[in-house]
């Protein structure tokens, strides 16, 4: 049930969207004040689950539903904001930005953070659930470029969401965001090739997205004016941020080698950055014990395991995207653990 403290944020958000001034930024301080300092605190826990623990847990339905359940709260926290701001649609702006922020962390946590969990499972309502979720950012292209491009080129100068050493958060964020849209429109013309089908068709999930998504802004503008429409497309904004973010510290650094011309070596737990810090990673839903992600993608969040070879993170995902805002020091932390040796 520790995965329920990630529901925390839907209450809090509700409460800023009901406040005004410093309260309505009640979910970004709890965000990005007390869990990292919370991590400060608590020992990061490596221990992984027994064989038994592991059939009980990947058996019981309640770890699903928690992600279904998303979903609604999701949809319903995003009305609330849209009519908040329908309504006082002149509020000042330490108070509007309070609001923004607060849907803009709900489209990080959960509009992306829950669909590429979902996105990662095999059913097609599943599928669809991590697509709707996708479209409250504006992000749908993830479903594509996430499982068919990231998954396959990480640590590779060929996935834009890989960081480069050296490179700042804020020259990631421009290149990621661009490198990956391309890159999603690139994999449906490659697959609608293989198939002789016209690349503009309507089979290209990259037209129907992209159409969701134009009619989805068009609706929210529409119905709720310019005021609306803006705070919902700085929202999303603000959630890809956060996604881009938690990228960066991700595999920042980290290359596989090329074994031929057309193949890099097999990716490993060491391809990826882990962190085993405890809130951040009920917050999450175990996003941060990346690096068994990445070597098992279609293994599910509550059975992700942590890996002795791993590189960990010096303290918990919230707390690094704090750090990684300011270049010399998340450079300074993370270089020496880079260029640490790894034994496999």
């Amino acid at each position: 049930m520790r995965y329920l403290l990630s529901f925390s944020l839907f209450a809090l958000s509700l409460w800023s969207f009901r406040s005004g001034g410093w309260i309505s930024f009640a979910p970004m301080v709890y965000s990005f004040g007390c869990i990292p300092l919370f991590e400060l605190f608590l020992r990061p826990n490596e221990k992984n689950l027994s064989t038994d623990q592991q059939q009980e847990k990947a058996s019981d339905k309640l770890y699903d539903r928690l992600l279904y359940l998303v979903v609604p709260l999701h949809f319903s926290c995003l009305g609330v904001f849209l009519y908040t701001v329908w309504r006082q649609p002149e509020a000042e702006g330490l108070t509007y930005w309070g609001w923004v922020s607060s849907m803009g962390i709900l489209n990080g946590v959960f509009g992306i953070n829950v669909a590429h969990e979902l996105g990662h499972r095999p059913g097609k309502k599943e599928q669809l659930l991590a697509q709707l979720l996708l479209l409250s950012s504006l992000y749908m292209h993830f479903f594509i470029e996430h499982n068919r491009g990231h998954h396959r080129y990480v640590a590779t100068r060929e996935d834009p969401a890989t960081a480069r050493k050296w490179e700042p958060v804020y020259v990631f964020w421009l290149r990621s965001t661009i490198g990956s849209w391309l890159q999603a429109w690139g994999l449906e013309f490659d697959r609608l090739k293989r198939k002789k089908i016209g690349k503009w068709s309507i089979q290209n999930q990259m037209v129907r997205f992209s159409s969701v998504q134009l009619l989805f802004c068009l609706g929210i503008f529409w119905v709720g004016g310019q005021a609306v429409g803006v705070a919902f497309l700085f929202s999303a904004g603000f959630g890809i941020l956060l996604l881009e973010t938690v990228n960066y510290i991700e595999h920042y650094g980290l290359l596989r080698s090329r074994i031929s011309a057309l193949r890099y070596e097999k990716v490993m737990p060491w391809h990826s950055w882990n962190s085993n810090h405890r809130v951040g990673r009920w917050m999450l839903f175990e996003l941060s014990r990346h690096s068994d992600h990445h070597h098992r993608p279609a293994r599910k969040y509550q059975l992700l395991e942590h890996h002795p070879h791993s590189r960990q993170l010096p303290t918990g995902y919230p707390g690094m995207m704090l750090i990684s805002l300011l270049p010399p020091l998340f450079f300074g932390l993370i270089h020496p653990r880079l260029n640490a040796p790894v034994h496999s």
